[in-house]
């Protein structure tokens, strides 16, 4: 998977142990607390090692015209396989509803697209309706429904052309 993708208005790169700090602002606006900053670097320096194994990559992105980190985008074996990974986003709070998740996920499931894999998945809690929406307009479909100590996972899945 290409590294480095650009849209209209964004950009996805690498991370960098620069970025730690973002993440960890992030994580902590999930509400479950606030990493330190080695744990959110520990976090970042799995990403980059992850990356490099698998060739699939959960990256930053970054507004092109601020260039400040407004979340992350991309694959992820998460749940599913390197073969047929997860897409997977999260985006700060004060950046939700610009169309910046559909743009960075439209990016990455080109970048896919282009290794040649043939299908995606995502698994959302049923209680996500934003990802829903954004994983609708990119033509995924539900697949099935399984639950977990947290509740519901919906998992959707998109053919790749």
């Amino acid at each position: 998977m290409r590294f480095h993708l650009r849209t209209e208005r964004l950009v996805l790169r690498p991370w960098a142990l620069s970025d730690a700090e973002a993440l960890r602002d992030l994580h902590a606006e999930r509400g479950d607390g606030r990493p330190t900053v080695a744990e959110a670097r520990a976090v970042v320096a799995g990403a980059i090692a992850a990356a490099e194994a698998t060739g699939i990559a959960l990256l930053p992105v970054t507004r092109r015209t601020e260039g400040d980190v407004i979340g992350y985008c991309g694959l992820t074996v998460g749940r599913a396989t390197v073969e047929e990974p997860e897409i997977a986003y999260e985006l700060f709070a004060r950046v939700h509803g610009n169309g910046y998740a559909t743009e960075a996920a439209r990016a990455v499931l080109a970048a896919a697209a282009d290794t040649g894999r043939t299908r995606l998945w995502s698994t959302v809690r049923a209680w996500n309706t934003a990802s829903f929406r954004v994983l609708d307009k990119l033509g995924f479909e539900r697949d099935r429904v399984t639950a977990d100590d947290r509740g519901d996972i919906v998992w959707l899945t998109r053919a790749l052309p």
